[in-house]
């Protein structure tokens, strides 16, 4: 059975976003999925940016040196990125050890963050319905905000987000691959109810 969450996050120390973050070292590597190309970066402490290549590696690369711009970047692939696209293409279900995620944000930033973690795989929930989780009712239009500068696609499931008409609303990157990543949710958990169904048929039949 699917445990959630697989990741946790830790908070950069304002020192290490201090000067541009000139104090980080952030590997990264550009890795294809069924999704799409991604581009996974990762600190000393753990992923600090997931993101889908849409218009270009050199632009989405840009996107993460806008967030640290002063920090020194390395190409290179690390423990943190390969558990990340374990995470992505479903090879992992289960984790003693939740994969760490060194993301930079103000405090509602990782209050919104942390509560996406929480919507279970498979499932969808609205921008009001997130800023009620969070007790600030009339922040839906903050709250949108927020999703939207969400630094680690996919793992931090701001896709399971849609409007309270039951629109699927926009999506960073792009909204083709938010309906791609729900429907590839929706698919397996049906197929896991029909598993789970089917175990429950056959260990009726061995009882009687």
């Amino acid at each position: 059975m699917r445990k959630e969450p697989l990741v946790s996050i830790v908070r950069m120390d304002p020192k290490e976003m201090s000067d541009g973050a000139d104090a980080l070292t952030i590997c990264y590597s550009y890795e294809c999925t069924p999704f799409g190309e991604l581009l996974l970066a990762a600190t000393a402490r753990g992923l600090c940016y997931l993101a889908f290549v849409t218009t270009g590696k050199e632009a989405v690369l840009d996107e993460l040196k806008h967030r640290f711009p002063n920090a020194l970047y390395k190409q290179e692939s690390d423990a943190y990125q390969q558990h990340a696209l374990t995470l992505v293409l479903g090879l992992e279900t289960t984790a003693e050890e939740p994969l760490s995620l060194h993301l930079a944000g103000t405090d509602f930033q990782l209050d919104v963050w942390t509560e996406l973690l929480k919507i279970p795989f498979g499932d969808k929930t609205s921008y009001g319905m997130l800023a009620a989780k969070l007790n600030r009712p009339k922040a839906c239009r903050a709250v949108g905000t927020a999703v939207g500068n969400n630094p680690i696609s996919i793992l931090i499931p701001c896709h399971r987000i849609v409007r309270s008409s039951g629109a699927l609303g926009g999506y960073h990157w792009g909204l083709d691959r938010k309906i791609a990543l729900l429907a590839w949710e929706e698919e397996h958990q049906q197929q896991k109810h029909a598993l789970c169904s089917n175990y429950g048929s056959e260990t009726l039949k061995k009882e009687k």
